[in-house]
Protein backbone atom coordinates (compact mmCIF):
# COMPACT_ATOMS: atom_id res chain seq x y z
CA UNK A 1 0.00 0.00 0.00
CA UNK A 2 1.64 3.30 -1.12
CA UNK A 3 1.55 6.06 1.36
CA UNK A 4 -0.74 8.19 -1.13
CA UNK A 5 -3.28 5.57 -1.29
CA UNK A 6 -6.42 7.12 1.17
CA UNK A 7 -5.05 10.38 0.88
CA UNK A 8 -8.14 12.24 -0.47
CA UNK A 9 -5.80 15.75 -1.70
CA UNK A 10 -3.96 12.76 -3.76
CA UNK A 11 -7.66 11.76 -5.56
CA UNK A 12 -8.19 15.82 -6.67
CA UNK A 13 -4.62 16.34 -8.77
CA UNK A 14 -4.04 15.72 -12.44
CA UNK A 15 -2.13 12.73 -13.70
CA UNK A 16 -0.29 12.04 -17.10
CA UNK A 17 -1.76 9.34 -18.96
CA UNK A 18 1.61 7.11 -18.65
CA UNK A 19 1.92 8.27 -15.21
CA UNK A 20 -1.49 6.61 -14.14
CA UNK A 21 -0.66 3.45 -16.40
CA UNK A 22 2.61 3.36 -14.12
CA UNK A 23 1.06 3.83 -11.25
CA UNK A 24 -1.82 0.75 -11.89
CA UNK A 25 0.94 -1.41 -13.09
CA UNK A 26 2.72 -1.18 -10.01
CA UNK A 27 -0.11 -1.72 -7.66
CA UNK A 28 -1.34 -4.60 -9.79
CA UNK A 29 1.99 -6.50 -10.12
CA UNK A 30 3.94 -8.42 -13.27
CA UNK A 31 1.15 -10.83 -14.51
CA UNK A 32 1.77 -13.77 -16.95
CA UNK A 33 -0.47 -14.35 -19.82
CA UNK A 34 -3.70 -16.27 -18.11
CA UNK A 35 -2.30 -15.62 -14.53
CA UNK A 36 -4.66 -13.45 -12.06
CA UNK A 37 -3.64 -10.23 -11.54
CA UNK A 38 -2.44 -10.55 -7.52
CA UNK A 39 -1.75 -7.89 -4.96
CA UNK A 40 1.70 -6.49 -5.04
CA UNK A 41 3.85 -8.65 -2.74
CA UNK A 42 1.50 -10.78 -1.00
CA UNK A 43 2.15 -14.30 -1.96
CA UNK A 44 0.09 -16.75 -4.00
CA UNK A 45 -1.35 -20.17 -2.70
CA UNK A 46 1.15 -21.89 -4.50
CA UNK A 47 3.84 -19.72 -2.97
CA UNK A 48 2.27 -20.20 0.38
CA UNK A 49 2.39 -23.90 0.25
CA UNK A 50 6.57 -23.23 -1.03
CA UNK A 51 7.06 -21.31 2.25
CA UNK A 52 5.46 -23.90 4.47
CA UNK A 53 7.66 -26.74 2.96
CA UNK A 54 10.49 -24.56 3.56
CA UNK A 55 9.64 -24.30 6.98
CA UNK A 56 8.93 -28.19 7.49
CA UNK A 57 12.13 -29.63 5.39
CA UNK A 58 14.62 -28.67 7.84
CA UNK A 59 12.63 -30.48 10.81
CA UNK A 60 12.21 -33.63 8.73
CA UNK A 61 16.02 -33.44 7.65
CA UNK A 62 16.58 -33.01 11.75
CA UNK A 63 14.44 -35.98 12.19
CA UNK A 64 15.68 -38.29 9.89
CA UNK A 65 19.12 -37.78 11.12
CA UNK A 66 18.20 -38.17 14.68
CA UNK A 67 16.56 -42.27 13.46
CA UNK A 68 20.02 -42.46 11.80
CA UNK A 69 21.87 -41.88 14.78
CA UNK A 70 19.54 -44.03 16.92
CA UNK A 71 19.64 -47.27 14.33
CA UNK A 72 23.12 -46.57 14.73
CA UNK A 73 23.17 -47.53 18.81
CA UNK A 74 20.86 -50.63 17.76
CA UNK A 75 22.17 -54.07 17.67
CA UNK A 76 19.63 -54.94 15.13
CA UNK A 77 20.80 -56.82 12.14
CA UNK A 78 18.26 -54.85 9.62
CA UNK A 79 20.30 -51.09 10.77
CA UNK A 80 22.25 -50.46 7.72
CA UNK A 81 19.27 -51.12 5.41
CA UNK A 82 16.70 -48.77 7.39
CA UNK A 83 20.27 -46.21 7.44
CA UNK A 84 20.51 -46.90 4.15
CA UNK A 85 16.85 -46.16 3.03
CA UNK A 86 16.71 -42.62 5.44
CA UNK A 87 20.21 -41.75 4.17
CA UNK A 88 18.21 -41.79 0.29
CA UNK A 89 15.17 -39.92 1.99
CA UNK A 90 17.73 -37.38 3.29
CA UNK A 91 19.27 -36.80 0.00
CA UNK A 92 15.60 -36.43 -1.55
CA UNK A 93 14.57 -34.02 1.17
CA UNK A 94 17.84 -31.81 0.88
CA UNK A 95 17.58 -31.82 -2.87
CA UNK A 96 13.69 -30.49 -2.73
CA UNK A 97 14.91 -28.05 0.20
CA UNK A 98 17.59 -26.53 -2.59
CA UNK A 99 14.80 -26.23 -4.94
CA UNK A 100 12.54 -24.58 -3.18
CA UNK A 101 15.05 -22.03 -1.53
CA UNK A 102 16.02 -21.58 -5.14
CA UNK A 103 12.54 -21.01 -6.41
CA UNK A 104 11.32 -18.71 -3.63
CA UNK A 105 14.75 -16.30 -4.03
CA UNK A 106 13.62 -16.00 -7.71
CA UNK A 107 10.32 -14.97 -6.28
CA UNK A 108 12.07 -12.86 -4.15
CA UNK A 109 10.48 -14.05 -0.85
CA UNK A 110 12.82 -14.55 2.25
CA UNK A 111 12.18 -16.63 5.36
CA UNK A 112 12.97 -14.53 8.36
CA UNK A 113 13.28 -15.85 11.73
CA UNK A 114 11.11 -18.21 13.65
CA UNK A 115 9.27 -17.68 17.02
CA UNK A 116 7.09 -20.19 19.20
CA UNK A 117 4.07 -18.80 20.91
CA UNK A 118 2.12 -21.33 22.93
CA UNK A 119 1.79 -24.46 20.47
CA UNK A 120 2.11 -22.07 17.76
CA UNK A 121 5.36 -21.58 15.40
CA UNK A 122 5.57 -18.48 13.57
CA UNK A 123 7.93 -17.70 11.02
CA UNK A 124 8.42 -14.27 9.46
CA UNK A 125 8.37 -13.47 6.10
CA UNK A 126 9.26 -11.00 3.35
CA UNK A 127 7.59 -11.17 0.15
CA UNK A 128 8.48 -9.07 -2.69
CA UNK A 129 8.15 -5.79 -0.13
CA UNK A 130 5.34 -7.13 2.25
CA UNK A 131 6.08 -8.56 5.50
CA UNK A 132 3.95 -10.84 7.31
CA UNK A 133 4.03 -13.74 9.30
CA UNK A 134 3.42 -17.49 9.10
CA UNK A 135 2.12 -19.56 11.95
CA UNK A 136 1.80 -23.20 11.93
CA UNK A 137 0.20 -25.04 14.81
CA UNK A 138 2.95 -28.09 16.30
CA UNK A 139 -0.11 -30.51 15.65
CA UNK A 140 -0.74 -29.42 12.24
CA UNK A 141 3.26 -29.42 11.68
CA UNK A 142 3.73 -32.72 12.62
CA UNK A 143 0.78 -34.12 10.36
CA UNK A 144 2.30 -32.52 7.81
CA UNK A 145 5.33 -33.53 8.42
CA UNK A 146 4.12 -37.73 8.43
CA UNK A 147 2.60 -36.87 4.93
CA UNK A 148 4.95 -36.12 3.62
CA UNK A 149 7.74 -38.61 4.96
CA UNK A 150 4.81 -40.73 4.02
CA UNK A 151 5.49 -39.58 0.26
CA UNK A 152 8.84 -40.31 0.41
CA UNK A 153 8.97 -43.52 1.84
CA UNK A 154 6.66 -44.48 -0.98
CA UNK A 155 8.94 -43.02 -3.71
CA UNK A 156 11.93 -45.43 -1.95
CA UNK A 157 9.18 -48.62 -1.95
CA UNK A 158 8.79 -47.80 -5.68
CA UNK A 159 12.70 -47.47 -6.38
CA UNK A 160 13.19 -50.71 -4.52
CA UNK A 161 10.10 -52.20 -6.33
CA UNK A 162 11.49 -51.28 -9.65
CA UNK A 163 15.34 -51.99 -8.93
CA UNK A 164 13.71 -55.82 -7.88
CA UNK A 165 11.39 -55.93 -10.73
CA UNK A 166 14.55 -55.21 -12.75
CA UNK A 167 17.02 -57.68 -11.80
CA UNK A 168 14.52 -60.18 -11.96
CA UNK A 169 14.11 -59.22 -15.58
CA UNK A 170 18.05 -59.29 -15.75
CA UNK A 171 18.46 -62.76 -14.18
CA UNK A 172 15.91 -64.48 -16.75
CA UNK A 173 17.65 -63.21 -19.56
CA UNK A 174 21.12 -64.88 -18.35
Amino acid sequence: MSKLDGNERWGSKMLLTEHQEQYDAERSGPTAIGEPARAAGHPTTEEMVMIRDVILLPHMLTMAQKSIDDSKLSGNFMSQLHIAATQAIMDMISKDLYALRRELSQRRIRILSEEQVDLVIYHRYVCRGYEERFGIVREVMRAEISVKFGTYISKIKNILKSGHDGSKKNSEEL
